[in-house]
């Protein structure tokens, strides 16, 4: 169950086309990856705080817990055709530098390998 509860969510935040869309591709690829490696198991988080500060933007977080690895996508309302993205790790801040993908570049294969490659590397 990954974005499975975006009802739940329309109720809590206000939830955009681009948010929903991208919760339907992190769930395909959560999907697979949990299907085809046992050692995988993403945890994905959906943060919508920097919105109270007026700073309008959702921020996704995949984590995987074995390898406290972080992939952050950052969903711009004003570039709403761009995700903003960084391999990173829970336990340390952010880098300021971010890549960044147009929005329909992302696909549900793209997000797979990245995690897949990302959170099965043990020397990043």
């Amino acid at each position: 169950m990954i974005c499975v509860n975006i009802n739940f969510m329309r109720k809590t935040f206000p939830i955009n086309e681009q948010l929903e869309t991208l919760c339907d591709i992190i769930t395909e690829s959560h999907s697979r990856i949990q299907q085809e490696f046992k050692d995988i198991n993403p945890i994905v988080g959906i943060n919508q705080r920097m919105r109270e500060t007026g700073v309008p933007v959702d921020i996704m977080t995949i984590d995987c817990s074995k390898s406290s690895k972080r992939i952050i996508l950052i969903l711009h309302d004003q570039q709403p055709d761009i995700i903003n993205y960084q391999f990173s790790f829970k336990d340390k801040d952010p880098d300021d530098k971010f890549e960044h993908i147009p929005f329909n570049e992302l696909t549900a294969d793209k997000l797979y390998n990245w995690i897949k490659s990302y959170f099965s590397n043990t020397t990043s």
